[in-house]
């Protein structure tokens, strides 16, 4: 008994150590003062063992002795198989800061540093803008027209937009520009995201562009020339960087620029000549300036620096610059936005043209990932957010109207689990984007969960979408003006593909820049590996010990339920916030385990690093619904979908745990973490049916649900503008329960044969109720109305024969087509 007690003793001495993170020490305390009962207590066995333990971690763990014979047998191993850094992935490590991100790998999130980012939300003017100028714009758009018509957003669009500076969201009030937060560009066009042409258009020269590029490192004068230009529309800007040969590798930039003497304006000038091949460049065929990166070469040691290749750099380039082709358009898949070709050979232009001037040189990659941080968190997750937004608007809407079985679809379970996932991803894509532009705003230039936003919420919006069309059905896959769906959802590819690839995004960019950006120890142990500076190895390695110690016993225990987390949440929110807590520790100590056993091969193990990125993507997104939980106002019905979202993202990290575990290479190693990290099995399983029917009546009724899910939309209708699909549902909506209260009156005196059995269809059924006395006046005057407007919903377009023939058939092929029999 007095054995047993001491091994319980030792453990859980031990894990209360590890959880701490306290040192080698405090451990051989615990174990040698055990050891010493154990003896005193004629419990020699168990008393000699916890002994020898305790010389064990002695002669390893502290640092006089580890430093004898252990430090620099491990320094020599380290140096042979940590992965070796370029300078591009250099260049990108050091790209951006380290916030929450960090939080999550350390494996003990401090929850007091996220909450610490107040929101104090969007300003009178940034509101007022979104509720105005951003309603005008909407209205002026035709998505049929747009996309096959014009094949271009109308004149009076381009104008509007140009007049309201929506180019100049980023620019400073100084240079003429809007000077508006993350937080409301984020809105802006996630009010706008309803069409992906006018979404694109207004987010990408406020993205990636030559904008932010001469606001963070361009020349007094550059920035005094263009910026009120780009602010006010007179110069529209385009940024070239993806040609044919380098897409999501955009350090193999073939295109180049070298170093001579050329003529400019007249005098001979030190400046570049430039051959370069690039496509996919959105804005490009109106573009009048075009933002450049290219490889840089002095062969000639013209700038007497010594070296011939400068590096990627970037340049500034006037459109009428003789030599650069440019005008022609891609066809972007479902949406004209402009997008297109340029090309270039031996095209001379001046070293002023360089961002940045001659300073700058070389420092082109830098620039661009550290823009990148930034822009890929807004334009792209933004349009998913909003795209979510507007597709449980219209869906929960259709859902409401649209009757089959004498009952509206809503009120099927089929149908309810599609509106409920819908619902779910458009609340957590909403909390994610509105969170992390509020980290912006407080100065933190966010790398990973920039690649976590992308990725996630762009395959989000993928999800939404097919969700969206299939409770249309037919509504939406018929193609016509009425269609506010269809074009959009062949549009989404667009957002899967830009601005990173998420298959690339998702297995070598989250994990693979997080594990040593984020990491407590990694980067600084790589620099000590660099610098050959062995006393900052050992104090680092051994930290990083203490940390992997650290969070076995975290994980270990908290599935156990035990030392769970202190968190500062209210109740609802409370488990959650536990759950990334030991999710967390799971994470950090499988992400040690996942580089210590594969070393450098990681990087080739890109479905191991991707799983690893899915468990920490679904530890952000988390924390960014628990954020807004915490910050904003709750309203009726919330609840659920609170609790559906935080499930639904703790199933998916779990999954992808267990899924780490199925595929790492070392077996014995993979059971371990499993043992330790899921003793008792998976906690968390997909959302229960409750919550989703809970869910989808919320979603698709006139509720304060429903108006928060699709706050800051165009819902509005004005004289003169495009017609709006999302106003019409609402309209619908808020007589929904009087039209249900005469569908079911109606249903039931057809059942019972008191309606004639010729009356098919509800016109009918609402003259023969009224004849009948079922109805009153009043309420059939109602229902004619209410139900013209739902069949005008449900109508879908048609055309002439040939409409969508870019040649007319010949007399005798009509003739063929309309005498052949059926």
């Amino acid at each position: 008994m007095i054995t047993l007690l001491l091994l319980v003793a030792a453990i859980v001495g031990c894990l209360v150590v590890m959880r701490r993170e306290a040192g080698a020490l405090p451990a051989v305390a615990v174990l040698a003062v055990l050891g010493v009962l154990g003896l005193v207590l004629d419990a020699e066995i168990i008393g000699v063992l916890l002994l020898i333990a305790a010389a064990g971690i002695a002669i390893c763990g502290l640092k006089p002795l580890r430093r004898l014979w252990l430090s620099p047998r491990l320094f020599k191993v380290f140096k042979k198989i940590a992965p070796k850094v370029s300078e591009t992935e250099r260049v990108a490590l050091d790209a951006g800061t380290v916030a929450w991100d960090g939080e999550l790998f350390s494996g003990r999130p401090d929850w007091k540093r996220l909450l610490a980012f107040d929101n104090p939300g969007l300003s009178d003017e940034e509101q007022a803008f979104i509720d105005h100028q951003c309603a005008v714009a909407a209205g002026m758009c035709n998505a049929w027209e747009i996309a096959r018509e014009r094949a271009d957003m109308p004149p009076e669009l381009w104008d509007y937009l140009k007049k309201e500076r929506f180019f100049g969201m980023i620019i400073p009030k100084a240079y003429g520009g809007l000077e508006f937060s993350a937080k409301a560009q984020s809105a802006v066009l996630q009010k706008l995201a309803f069409n992906e042409t006018l979404m694109s258009t207004v987010g990408v020269p406020n993205s990636l562009g030559p904008g932010e590029l001469l606001l963070k490192y361009g020349t007094e004068e550059q920035k005094n020339h263009y910026l009120p230009r780009l602010a006010d529309g007179r110069d529209i800007p385009c940024f070239a960087l993806t040609g044919p040969r380098a897409g999501s590798d955009a350090t193999s930039i073939p295109d180049v620029g070298i170093v001579c003497r050329g003529m400019h304006e007249g005098k001979e000038v030190l400046g570049l000549k430039l051959t370069f091949e690039k496509r996919w460049i959105t804005l490009a065929p109106i573009a009048t300036v075009v933002g450049l990166a290219f490889r840089m070469f002095d062969p000639d040691n013209l700038l007497e620096r010594g070296e011939s290749d400068i590096g990627i750099s970037c340049a500034l380039i006037p459109r009428e610059t003789e030599g650069m082709q440019i005008g022609r358009r891609h066809h972007p898949i479902g949406s004209p936005f402009m997008n297109g070709p340029i090309r270039g050979k031996d095209v001379f232009i001046p070293l002023d043209y360089l961002i940045g001037g001659l300073e700058m040189a070389g420092q082109g990659w830098r620039m661009l990932v550290e823009c990148l941080s930034v822009g890929r968190c807004i334009t792209l997750p933004s349009g998913a957010a909003g795209t979510g937004r507007y597709a449980v608007g219209w869906t929960g809407g259709f859902a409401r109207i649209r009757r089959q079985f004498n009952i509206a679809v809503a009120d099927m379970e089929g149908v309810q689990e599609p509106l409920a996932r819908l619902a779910a991803k458009a609340y957590i894509s909403q909390a994610a984007v509105m969170q992390t532009a509020n980290t912006i705003d407080h100065g933190v230039k966010p790398a990973v969960p920039s690649a976590i936003l992308k990725s996630q919420l762009t395959e989000f919006q993928r999800e939404m979408m097919i969700d969206a069309m299939d409770v249309h059905g037919g509504r939406t896959v018929t193609l016509g003006p009425r269609n506010y769906l269809g074009i959009g959802f062949s549009a989404t590819p667009v957002s899967i593909t830009v601005e990173g690839a998420n298959i690339m995004t998702r297995n070598l960019m989250i994990f693979g820049q997080g594990a040593i950006r984020c990491h407590p120890y990694v980067l600084d142990e790589l620099a000590a590996k660099d610098s050959n500076d062995f006393a900052a190895f050992d104090k680092l390695f051994f930290r990083h010990t203490g940390l992997i110690f650290g969070n076995a016993a975290r994980a270990f225990t908290q599935a156990l339920g035990l030392g769970r987390a202190e968190v500062p949440f209210d109740s609802l929110a409370k488990p959650y916030a536990q759950e990334v807590a030991r999710l967390s520790s799971a994470f950090g100590l499988c992400a040690d385990a996942a580089m210590a056993s594969l070393g450098a091969k990681l990087k080739q193990r890109e479905m191991i690093s991707a799983r690893l990125g899915d468990v920490l993507s679904n530890l952000y997104l988390l924390s960014m619904v628990l954020k807004q939980w915490h910050d904003s106002d709750r309203v009726d019905g919330e609840a659920a979908l609170f609790h559906y979202s935080c499930r639904f993202l703790l199933n998916r990290a779990e999954q992808a745990l267990v899924e780490l575990y199925e595929n790492l290479p070392n077996r014995a190693l993979a059971h371990l973490l499993a043992g330790i990290t899921m003793p008792l099995g998976r906690r968390w399983h997909k959302p229960q049916d409750s919550l989703t029917r809970d869910i989808a009546k919320a979603i698709s009724t006139d509720t304060a649900l429903r108006h928060k899910l699709t706050r800051n939309t165009w819902d509005s209708w004005e004289e003169g503008q495009q017609e709006n699909p999302l106003a019409r549902y609402n309209a619908l909506l808020a007589n929904a329960e009087r039209a249900e209260t005469i569908y079911r009156t109606l249903a039931k005196a057809r059942a019972k044969r008191e309606l004639p059995e010729a009356a098919l269809h509800p016109e009918q059924w609402i003259e023969a109720g009224l004849e009948a006395g079922l109805l009153s006046e009043e309420d059939a005057v109602f229902m004619r109305a209410h139900e013209a407007e739902v069949l005008d919903m449900l109508t879908v377009d048609d055309f002439d024969f040939d409409a969508f023939t870019s040649q007319q058939p010949s007399a005798n092929h009509e003739r063929q087509t309309h005498t052949t029999p059926a």
